[in-house]
């Protein structure tokens, strides 16, 4: 559905929107008109929150866009094509491959509007990969010393479905035993303060450019 505006909450997402949520790097999805041109799709069947006349896909993880005067997104990782997009063609799902767009979290805050001017600001944070394997290891990577952090909650800041959660004790064996004891379901007794995930987002942050050097 086409808005008029729509009000970005830093850290947070769109305002009303059901994703909205501090501790996910889903917070927006943003697709591209050249997707929807290449695939001929009807309007909204990539279920984007934003649809940019620039091709997104082509942008690296990490990468800052300003959208009109105040809001800031930083773009996180490919979003992965589900079954429901058959509904709008078929096997469109795995026709799309990685060009369903790019899910990104909200900087800063800010009303957007149609037409609004969409500025490239360079990488400003460290890249998240499309695998959400890869993904995984990021966020534990992260984990602060002596805590651990239940599946569900893992599951959440790595940005996948919970349903993911039953390949977790495989996948952290085979991550090596530096990781084979991160994370634990949700009723697991352990004396080890649980990681909510704060300050996740924040600590890859890259430092600003100085004047004259490449970004």
């Amino acid at each position: 559905m086409q808005v008029d505006s729509m009000r970005l909450l830093a850290g947070s997402g769109a305002e009303g929107d059901r994703h909205l949520d501090p501790l996910s790097p889903r917070q927006l999805l943003l697709a591209s008109c050249t997707s929807y041109a290449a695939l001929l799709l009807p309007p909204q069947a990539l279920r984007e929150n934003l649809l940019l006349d620039d091709d997104v896909d082509r942008l690296p993880s990490g990468t800052v866009l300003q959208i009109g005067d105040e809001a800031k997104v930083r773009l996180m990782f490919a979003c992965e094509a589900c079954g429901r997009l058959d509904l709008h063609g078929e096997r469109l799902a795995a026709r799309i491959g990685a060009r369903r767009g790019v899910l990104a979290r909200v900087v800063e805050g800010g009303v957007i509007r149609p037409g609004d001017p969409v500025r490239d600001l360079g990488q400003g944070f460290a890249s998240w990969p499309d695998d959400w394997r890869l993904r995984i290891a990021q966020v534990l990577d992260a984990l602060p010393a002596g805590a651990v952090v239940e599946y569900a909650q893992l599951a959440r800041l790595a940005g996948i479905q919970s349903s993911y959660c039953r390949a977790f004790p495989r996948l952290l064996r085979g991550l090596g035993a530096a990781y084979a004891h991160k994370a634990v379901a949700a009723r697991t007794l352990t004396s080890q303060p649980r990681w909510t995930g704060a300050g996740l987002f924040d600590h890859d942050a890259l430092p600003p450019s100085r004047p004259g050097s490449p970004r």
